[in-house]
Formats: structure tokens, C-alpha cells, sequence
């Protein structure tokens, strides 16, 4: 069935034009990043950046890092860019719910295991948007989530400064 919106919406815009999207050379900076971070923790991980919708650009596979966690490292990606948050126990950390995480684990892999409730995953957001995400899988979830998160930040931060500069 069509939803069809209310007669009002016809004053609302049709299109959306100004939209910040992550291109190759920010996920390559944010790949970068992620990698000092896991050599400085003494780890060797998978690492990818996808775009909003869950796609990815760009993957790191550092030299023994855990085959299997190749796929982790893409699903939790995918997961902080369309859930729009970080990834982790839900409903969040502070109020872990083991069974409520193990059913959506279930429902993920039903559907496909594009969701989880791994850590690891960073989303990346810019102006307010969040414009894609990093994934790391291969250590513990705390440093998959602090290299995930060293690249996102200074992807960021580069972000900011060129922002400044141009004004």
C-alpha cells in the first residue's frame, strides 16, 4: 500500500540539495587514522568506512589481524551509519540488556546480519549528519571502538580545519 501524505505536505520541500557526502580521500584519512591508533595499542585489525546508507568505501586489513573479522568490521560499519549511533549492547552501555541484545543478534542474522550489537562501530557526523561510519573488528570490543573512534575523530577534526580555512 501507497502512503499517501497529507494535503499539507504540499508546502513541504520535494527534495533535500545541500548534503554532505564522505568521499573516497576522507574514509583513505580516516583508514589512516584507525591504523596509527591499532599499532599504538599493539592490536592488528580489519578496519572499513562506509558512506550514510551502510556502503562501503574503503577497508584496511592490517598483517595478521583475524581473517573472520573482516565481515565484523563491515557489519558494525554498516550498523553505526544506518542506526545513526555507536554500536554496543543495547539499549545502550549503561543499561545492558543482555536478552534484548541476543534477540536482535538473532533478528540480524534472519535478516541478513546487517545489524550488531558488537562495539566497534563510530559514526561519523558532520554539520548534524551523519555521513558514514568506521568499523573495526579483530581485538576487544573497548579497542576496536577506541581505533574506530581515532579514526572518526580526526576525519573530524581535518573536516573543521578545512571548514575554517575557507571561511
Amino acid at each position: 500500500m501507497l502512503a499517501v501524505p497529507p494535503a499539507s505536505s504540499a508546502q513541504q520541500p520535494l527534495i533535500r540539495r545541500e548534503r554532505v557526502q564522505l568521499q573516497l580521500a576522507g574514509a583513505g584519512l580516516a583508514i589512516k587514522a584507525s591504523l596509527a591508533k591499532a599499532k599504538e595499542l599493539g592490536v592488528n585489525v580489519n578496519i572499513s568506512v562506509v558512506d550514510d546508507g551502510g556502503h562501503l568505501i574503503a577497508f584496511a586489513r592490517m598483517d595478521d589481524a583475524r581473517p573472520g573479522s573482516v565481515y565484523t568490521s563491515i557489519t558494525k560499519a554498516t550498523t553505526a551509519a544506518t542506526k545513526r549511533g555507536a554500536t554496543g549492547p543495547l539499549p545502550n552501555a549503561d543499561e545492558l540488556n543482555t536478552h534484548l541484545s541476543l534477540a536482535v543478534e538473532n533478528a540480524a542474522a534472519v535478516s541478513g546480519g546487517k545489524f550488531t550489537t558488537l562495539k566497534g562501530g563510530i559514526p561519523i557526523v558532520v554539520d548534524g549528519q551523519v555521513i558514514g561510519a568506521v568499523g573495526v573488528g579483530g581485538a576487544t570490543g573497548e579497542q576496536d571502538a577506541e581505533v574506530a573512534a581515532a579514526g572518526v575523530t580526526a576525519l573530524t577534526q581535518e573536516i573543521e580545519a578545512a571548514g575554517k580555512s575557507a571561511n
